[in-house]
Formats: C-alpha cells, sequence, structure tokens
C-alpha cells in the first residue's frame, strides 16, 4: 500500500493537521493542505505559519519552497485524506460533528474506490464510523468491504497525541494508535505514518482508538483535577500549596501533578464530556473531575475579586499575566485565562485589566470589546499594576521576582514564583 500513496490531502490546516501536512511533505509525500479559512491557504501558500510552534515554520518553508506543499479551499482528488478539523462540544456537551460532515461532503465527489480516509481529529466514540456512512450515504456506489462489486473505501482513526509546543518533535518520535474499520485499513494507515513517525505504530479497531485517546486526556483531567482540589482545600486550610505537593511528592509512589486556574485546550478540557456523553450513568468520576476543573477559573476570580476589595480603592489596575491555556503558545482554545478576564472585567466595574500575551498581537473575541480590558506590553503592565495576576507561566515571566512585585500584590495561580523558590 505503502508506495501506492504518493498524494495525500489534509483536510483542515489548524494546530495538529498543518503540522501533520509538513511533515509528511517534508517526507517527501506530495501533500495538499485543504482549509476553508483563506488567510490560511495564503499564509501556508508563501511558506508561513499562521499560528506559533516552534520548528513547524522551517517545514512549511522548506516543503511550499520544493513544492510538496501546497495549499488550497478546494477538497482535491488524492489517493489518501487525513481529516483534521475541529470536533468542539454543544451546550449539552455532546460532540458537535458538522466539520467532520462537511470535510466528508468535500472529499466525496473525489472518491473513485481504493482511498485511503483518516480521521484524525480527536472524536467520541463511533465517530469515525458515522464519517464513513456519511460519505457512503454519499457515494452508495462505494463500500468498506468490496461487498456486491462497489469498490472499497480504508476507513482509519488515527489520533493525534502532541503536546503543542512539541508538535514536529513528538510527530515523529511518539507511539502512534491506528484504529481501522477493517484490518486492511489499519495497516494501510500504519504504513503511511510510518513514513515519518519512529515511534511504535499499534493497531487496533476504530472505536478503541478513539476512546483510546479520550482516556489518555481523562486520565490526565482527573489527576489535574486532584491537585486542583487540593489547592482549594490549601487555601481553606492556610496551607501552601504547592509546597505541600512538594513535599508529599518524595513518596516513592506518589506523582501529584500542578494545580493551575483551569484547565484548557481542545483535548484535556474537552474529550472527558465525550466519554460522559457516550456512559452518562457511569462516568461519574469523569464527570467530577470536569466540574472541579471547570469550576477553578470562577474560584480565581472569586480570590482576585476579594484580593481587590481588600485594596479598597475605586480605581484598581489589575495585570493579568498570559492568556494562552498552557505556556509559550498562542492558542487560547478553551483557556481558562480568557474566561477569569472576562468574568473580572464584568465583577471589576471602575477597575481596569491590563493583560499581558506575548504570543499574540491583539485580544480574543471575548475580550476585544470589553472597555475596562486592554493589551499592553509586561513592562507597562506591571509599572501600574496594583494586583499581579500570574495565570500563565510562559518563560518571559520567569524574569520576574515576587519581592521586585512586591509579595502583597502577587496572585499566583501556577505557582511559577514558588516553583522558582523551592
Amino acid at each position: 500500500m505503502l508506495n501506492t500513496i504518493n498524494r495525500v490531502a489534509v483536510v483542515g490546516l489548524g494546530y495538529i493537521g498543518l503540522p501533520t501536512a509538513a511533515i509528511l511533505a517534508t517526507n517527501g509525500i506530495e501533500v495538499v493542505g485543504v482549509d476553508v479559512n483563506s488567510g490560511t491557504v495564503d499564509a501556508v501558500n508563501r511558506g508561513e505559519v499562521p499560528f506559533v510552534e516552534p520548528d513547524l515554520g522551517v517545514h512549511v518553508a522548506g516543503a511550499v519552497s520544493q513544492g510538496h506543499l501546497k495549499a488550497t479551499t478546494e477538497t482535491p482528488s488524492a489517493q489518501a485524506y487525513i481529516v483534521a478539523v475541529p470536533t468542539p462540544f454543544r451546550e449539552d456537551r455532546s460532540a458537535d460533528l458538522s466539520y467532520i460532515e462537511a470535510a466528508a461532503r468535500g472529499i466525496a465527489p473525489q472518491l473513485q474506490g481504493g482511498e485511503l480516509l483518516i480521521l484524525e481529529s480527536t472524536s467520541p466514540p463511533g465517530a469515525t464510523e458515522h464519517m464513513a456512512n456519511y460519505i457512503l450515504e454519499l457515494r452508495p456506489d462505494l463500500s468498506l468491504d468490496g461487498s456486491d462489486s462497489r469498490p472499497a473505501l480504508l476507513v482509519a482513526h488515527c489520533p493525534e497525541r502532541v503536546l503543542p509546543g512539541r508538535v514536529m518533535i513528538e510527530l515523529v518520535t511518539n507511539d502512534r494508535i491506528v484504529g481501522g474499520m477493517t484490518p486492511e485499513a489499519a495497516e494501510a494507515a500504519k504504513e503511511l505514518y510510518a513514513v515519518f513517525c519512529q515511534g511504535e505504530i499499534l493497531t487496533t479497531d476504530a472505536v478503541t482508538a478513539e476512546m483510546a485517546k479520550l482516556v489518555e486526556n481523562s486520565y490526565r483531567d482527573v489527576n489535574i483535577a486532584f491537585a486542583n482540589e487540593l489547592s482549594v482545600i490549601s487555601d481553606k486550610l492556610g496551607i501552601d500549596v504547592w509546597e505541600l505537593i512538594r513535599l508529599a511528592n518524595h513518596h516513592p509512589r506518589v506523582n501529584i501533578l500542578q494545580p493551575g486556574p483551569g484547565v484548557g485546550g481542545h483535548c484535556i478540557a474537552v474529550d472527558p464530556w465525550f466519554i460522559v456523553a457516550a456512559a452518562p450513568d457511569d462516568a461519574q468520576l469523569i464527570r467530577t473531575a470536569r466540574n472541579v476543573n471547570d469550576a477553578k477559573p470562577l474560584w480565581v476570580v472569586e480570590q482576585v475579586a476579594a484580593h481587590v476589595n481588600s485594596l479598597g480603592k475605586d480605581d484598581v489596575k489589575i495585570a493579568a499575566l498570559g492568556l494562552s491555556f498552557k505556556a509559550n503558545i498562542d492558542d487560547l482554545r478553551e483557556s481558562p485565562a480568557v474566561e477569569i478576564v472576562s468574568n473580572l472585567a464584568g465583577r471589576a466595574a471602575g477597575h481596569h485589566i491590563v493583560v499581558v500575551e506575548p504570543h499574540v498581537s491583539e485580544l480574543p473575541s471575548k475580550l476585544a470589546d470589553i472597555d475596562n480590558v486592554t493589551l499592553v506590553d509586561l513592562e507597562h503592565a506591571v509599572e501600574q499594576a496594583d494586583v499581579v495576576l500570574l495565570l500563565v507561566d510562559h518563560d518571559v515571566f520567569k524574569d520576574l521576582s515576587p519581592s521586585d512585585l512586591g509579595h502583597d500584590r502577587v496572585i499566583d495561580t501556577r505557582g511559577m514564583w514558588s516553583a522558582l523558590a523551592g
């Protein structure tokens, strides 16, 4: 199968799709990236990256200059399709598969039979089958098994398992899970990923592969919830939670994670709800962990509000350091920092919030129209702030010292300065 795949279409050029397209193209595959955003398409065709991810720019520029990578808004014909589009959840926490369906509508007219279709989007159990059935409804002349002399499609799921900020490294080095609708599909997908993946590629069925990714992120979410709950309890008891965790982690079989202002990103903050939706009566621990982590931003807002009120001033300036969901990236998806700043702005009428986010050039839409929120540089923010609220532990903030800022005006939700001191 591998020798026959030399043209791949990657549908969705976001934080996962574009790196996947670039790494395939860097390894000699002809890749066409597809995206609905013409700005993204234009940027890629110029050899540029429309978001922050270390080393990605080098891969994109090189692949484009060599003619192995180009982008378009129209789905082309290809021998393999990788679908890497968003899968957000709706208000009822169920998965929104409309982006996958839109990708399928673009792919379906191009199919002749024999193509490999891989869903890489993090998805609830059954999403790969849903995509396959959706395509077959549009193309009843095709099949999954070659029955009734209809040409067969090879459909598989291969969830991404990379850490933002290390995507180009972990795409190559991490193990991968490939789940096929058929064993033949799993093997075909495994051969394609072997073009660049140096880790072990493990094959299974599609629904198990879907569940594996959700379980990985839910495991993290449950453990983060334990740390976040500890931070709330420790605050009530007058205990430094960062010292507490450092001491507890000296036990040889204890490894408590670090608390924070909440959980963000498209994976850990979203994926557990897919399990809850699939088994609502049984996923009790997973649901509770999600509720604990979802409640943490409001707890931070209450802490800041109490601190502001204790100052007894009419116009308090709050410096909010960081908006992204994790350190040293520009990804604001599901970011608890954005939620905290938004809630603070509503509660702190008459006060002003100056935001520092070194990885973006403008405020996100949720904050852009709020009169008492302004994006400024770090020096300006710290100089004028009455309260310094650390929300993201970007490296650029580590040069600040609580002693320089004044301990009485610092709220450190990441324990960054505590960690440096310890």
